[in-house]
């Protein structure tokens, strides 16, 4: 069991301590990708990891997405854990081979012979004012490949504690975290060892009259409408999934049984996306317990504009979800 004495740590540090921990616990534990050495990536989540364990360990690739990736398909197939670190999940798309057709099917094809205990660490979230090719949260696409596990941490201490638990999976696991996170939201991290199961969801605030499911930076929309919510005399309570796969039916269906009402929220494109799938999930499982229809608030269906007061539209807002609630709960 983890200290219960808390710290007070950023989303960014508390990934890389857990990747710290990871490589002093397993020497086959590995980090590879652009910038991830002496730079520490872009987003400096990485900072400091190179001296403490060397390049052979913390290593800059080439500018190409698709080799280094392969590159750890097939060390993992060998016995070691790589961590492939792709700096904007808008370059998934260059990756899409290695992870889909050859990570999410060797251990299925081989009879269960091969496995491939690789994490794909990489990032999602808009209004970080970097245009359509680096903005966009391309989660659904993976979830959507069987063989792939998929996690989405909130908060520090879930990153934490996903991570560990995702880099010791004997399966290949990606790993989304919120780049507008990684520095502005800090939290509560326990100073123990501790890791958080794949496939079981947080009710992150109790309620009674609406079930508000999020994920990623949309948990803290969800808690911010909450709040406004409760001002009106409408209690919310909010879900975090927290793994998209395995994806905790049965806790998202038991809170919209309760409240009899649910709104799935999530930053990526709404059409053919993770709210359809969660909205799905809830509709088939409580539907007989619904007071009116699951809505879904995902990201606008269109590029990602540059324009900050354009780009901020385009994905859901406290206001927004407050409005959202308090029509579905019938208050004027």
């Amino acid at each position: 069991m983890p200290d219960t004495t808390d710290r007070e740590l950023t989303f960014a540090q508390a990934v890389r301590e857990a990747l710290a921990e990871e490589m002093r616990h397993d020497s086959r534990v590995c980090i590879l990708g652009e910038d991830v050495a002496e730079a520490g990536t872009p987003f400096k989540v990485l900072s400091g990891l190179v001296e403490e364990f060397g390049t052979n360990r913390v290593f800059d690739t080439p500018i190409s997405e698709a080799g280094f990736t392969g590159i750890a398909v097939g060390a993992a197939m060998t016995g070691i854990r790589p961590v492939v670190d792709i700096m904007f999940g808008d370059f998934l798309t260059l990756t899409m081979d290695q992870m889909v057709n050859q990570a999410a099917k060797i251990h299925y094809m081989s009879g269960g012979k091969w496995k491939v205990p690789m994490v794909l660490r990489t990032t999602l979230g808009a209004s970080r004012r970097s245009a359509a090719q680096h903005s966009q949260s391309l989660h659904a696409w993976l979830c959507h490949v069987p063989g792939l596990k998929v996690v989405i941490p909130s908060t520090p201490a879930d990153a934490k504690g996903l991570l560990k638990t995702a880099i010791r999976d004997e399966n290949p696991v990606i790993f989304f975290e919120d780049k507008m996170m990684h520095h502005k939201l800090k939290g509560p991290v326990p100073t123990g060892e501790y890791t958080i199961p794949l496939g079981v969801a947080e009710v992150k605030r109790i309620g009674k009259d609406i079930s508000l499911i999020a994920t990623s930076s949309m948990v803290q929309v969800a808690l911010g409408a909450a709040d406004m919510l409760a001002e009106i005399g409408i209690s919310a309570e909010v879900v975090d999934p927290r793994t998209l796969w395995p994806l905790d039916e049965k806790t998202l269906i038991d809170s919209a049984k309760k409240t009899s009402r649910a709104i799935v929220i999530d930053e990526g494109y709404g059409r053919y996306g993770v709210t359809s799938e969660l909205a799905s999930v809830i509709s088939e499982g409580a539907f007989y317990d619904l007071d009116g229809p699951v809505l879904r608030m995902g990201a606008m269906h269109v590029p990602i504009p540059f324009s900050p007061p354009l780009e901020d539209l385009t994905v859901p807002t406290e206001k927004m979800l407050f409005d959202a609630a308090k029509k579905l709960c019938s208050k004027s």
